[in-house]
């Protein structure tokens, strides 16, 4: 949930963007000056959230020489490398705008988009998200992840989008308030707005080349996507109920366990064989109390959940609106 800070800031002003940065020292003023020109067209009130993440450059004192001409820009500067989804988390938790745009600070995202996203997000969309449909990466190791980590999203989550991973976004205010991300879940935003219960859309976006600095991101990354989407399929089915996940499983795996040994048994007095040297008798051994470790975990798992959300305050369905 946001903090009592920013719920009584929100919505004071028209747009907040959102701009996590690591090492980018020679993108950040070009990049601040092309957001702040391209707002300023729209005559709205604004502001430009910078979040360094840890910088080990000179970037953080090339924001800090922006600030007098830019006095919309806010820089947060973390103490030291939390993650692209932690600097994300704190631009939203700090941003005061009815409609907050997020993207990269590698200049590779135009902020001429920006109008295009906010008119989607005043047509009654919660959540617009760019598609680099002529992606300006080299193939290999970032544009074939992609496509692959992609379709098993779509595929896997229900929610159809074409490219998960731009981070060009605008949202609702109260959407962008009340996501929680860490690890890398910053990949996977359309998935956590839709089980909100967001509506969303994606539109072409305008993607460029990297002109400065060098990119984060590496083929590595792939492992971590596949273990957050795992995590994303069991938040989807499982997140109020994790009983139902892990006392079936349990369940399943005892009564396996003891139907083997209901076997051996007959095989013991019925057929008066000796069972002792059998590995089919460790086995029904270990699924019974197997079963009874993942069924205890599910209680466990139900308490904290339950927990969660009576000490939080928070609730287990979204409203809409009220007529």
């Amino acid at each position: 949930m946001a903090n009592t800070q920013t719920e009584a800031n929100s919505h004071s002003i028209d747009i907040s963007v959102v701009i996590p940065v690591y090492n980018e020292e020679e993108n950040v003023k070009p990049l601040v000056k092309k957001v702040s020109e391209t707002l300023l067209q729209l005559d709205r009130q604004f502001e430009i959230i910078v979040i360094d993440d840890g910088s080990t450059d000179n970037t953080v004192n090339e924001l800090k020489r922006l600030k007098p001409a830019h006095p919309e820009l806010k820089i947060i500067v973390f103490r030291r490398n939390f993650g692209q989804s932690a600097a994300m988390t704190a631009g939203f938790d700090l941003a005061r705008g009815k409609i907050v745009v997020s993207m990269d600070g590698d200049m590779q995202n135009d902020p001429n988009d920006i109008p295009k996203l906010i008119a989607k997000i005043e047509e009654g969309y919660d959540l617009v998200s760019g598609w680099r449909k002529d992606r300006q990466d080299r193939f290999f190791d970032r544009r074939l992840p992609s496509i692959i980590a992609n379709a098993i999203i779509g595929r896997s989550t229900g929610v159809r989008l074409h490219d998960y991973g731009c981070s060009l976004k605008a949202y609702q205010h109260e959407i962008a308030d009340n996501l929680l991300l860490y690890g890398e879940l910053h990949r996977f935003i359309p998935v956590l707005a839709y089980f909100y219960g967001a509506r969303l859309t994606e539109i072409v976006v305008t993607h460029h080349p990297r002109r400065f600095g060098k990119s984060k991101y590496n083929i590595s990354r792939t492992v971590r996507v596949i273990l957050d989407l795992i995590l994303m399929l069991f938040f989807r089915k499982f997140a109020t109920r994790p009983l139902q996940f892990f006392g079936l499983g349990g369940l399943m795996a005892s009564g396996a366990g003891f139907l083997i040994e209901l076997y051996l048994l007959w095989v013991k007095f019925g057929l008066g064989e000796d069972i002792g040297t059998r590995p089919l008798l460790l086995f029904g051994a270990v699924l019974i109390i197997s079963g009874l470790v993942l069924f205890s975990i599910g209680l466990v798992a139900e308490l904290v959940i339950r927990t969660y959300y009576e000490a939080s305050g928070r609730r287990i369905y979204t409203v809409r609106e009220v007529v």
